[in-house]
């Protein structure tokens, strides 16, 4: 197995590519790099084949997905990112092949809801779960502390002790650890218990990352120009979220509220489906199309996508457009599948 880490500084991306096929993937690349990806690639005599997010950043823009523009390799990501145009949806122990080279899927949520760490060859790539002596950050929103500490405690820390770690993340000019040093030395999680980790990570009072706003929402939507003036943070934090269930009995009110998916149309009749009546509006539409919900404004307004991550940012556009009562499905249609509430598929309503 070909092997080599490509930006050396504080973001790590990773190239795995088998040998005999010169089939290749990347894991977690950075969007300013893509020259050097391809120029390594080449350089290699390799075909890229998969791209891989271990999670939604908050402090880069991804690559992936004008790599996959421009290669044709694979978008793949845990099924609970939020983005669309992912091309394969993973699962907790789902393999993946590479050429000759399986690559194991571990979901480790915690720092995101979407968090996953890949295994193969005796190493494991733990994206901003497990860091060399330390952890990533939780305070996202969906992070989960106990969920962290639960990911590296019961998954990673599992693995055998000689298996080598390969974060997404140093600061410190590391290269790598493994799993037994992890255990013994990380002093975010040796020698405490989840409770402790806990109170731990609600302390560490960090700060935002430099550029989140011109980071985060790109990522998550997978938009590439300039059609949307995303929300603020503080914005999309008054957004009102309801559970699946909350909307389900909505429905039946009457008048029943607006559903606006604003998901892509291969997602509306994708595998997820849509609910009966949404309306779509692609997000990057919705500015443009928002003259069409005018007669609207009054109504109860509910906003729908994957993940609910989209449409929270959907629904504080439209809160800033006037709109005056406007929520979004919490989880989105994910939640909503599995509380196996009803869904269709066919042609889109919009």
């Amino acid at each position: 197995m070909l092997f080599r880490e490509l930006n050396h500084g504080k973001c790590k991306t990773y190239l795995i590519a088998c040998e005999d096929t010169r089939k290749a993937a990347l894991i977690d690349p950075v969007k300013e790099k893509i020259d050097r990806y391809l120029a390594t690639l080449a350089y290699y005599g390799c075909r890229l084949d998969a791209v891989i997010d271990t999670h939604t950043h908050a402090d880069h823009r991804t690559a992936s997905f004008e790599l996959n523009a421009l290669t044709d390799a694979k978008v793949i990501m845990h099924r609970r990112a939020p983005a669309p145009h992912v091309d394969i949806h993973v699962e907790d122990g789902q393999r993946h092949a590479v050429g000759d080279i399986e690559l194991q899927v571990i979901y480790t949520p915690g720092h995101t809801p979407d968090s996953m760490s890949i295994y193969t060859g005796g190493r494991v790539f733990t994206g901003d779960t497990l860091l060399i002596r330390g952890t990533g950050r939780s305070d996202f929103a969906g992070g989960d502390s106990g969920e962290q500490f639960d990911s590296i405690t019961q998954k990673l820390f599992r693995l055998p002790d000689e298996t080598l770690v390969f974060p997404a993340h140093d600061y410190r000019g590391n290269t790598h650890s493994t799993i037994g040093e992890e255990k013994r030395f990380n002093p975010r999680v040796s020698g405490r218990t989840r409770e402790e980790y806990i109170e731990l990570m609600s302390n560490l009072g960090f700060p935002l990352p430099d550029k989140i706003q011109e980071v985060l929402q790109p990522n998550q939507s997978a938009l590439e120009d300039d059609r949307i003036a995303f929300p603020t943070l503080g914005k999309l934090n008054q957004v009102r979220q309801m559970t699946a269930e909350e909307v389900q009995t909505l429905l039946s009110a009457s008048p029943p509220p607006l559903l606006v998916d604003v998901r892509e149309p291969e997602e509306y009749d994708g595998e997820l489906g849509h609910i009966l009546g949404s309306l779509l509006i692609p997000l990057k539409d919705l500015p443009a199309r928002a003259a069409e919900l005018e007669k609207c404004k009054e109504k109860h307004v509910i906003a729908i996508c994957r993940a609910g991550v989209r449409s929270t940012t959907a629904a504080a556009l439209l809160t800033g457009l006037g709109f005056e009562h406007v929520s979004n499905l919490k989880g989105g249609m994910l939640d909503w599948n599995d509380q196996n509430l009803p869904v269709e598929r066919g042609k889109p309503t919009s």
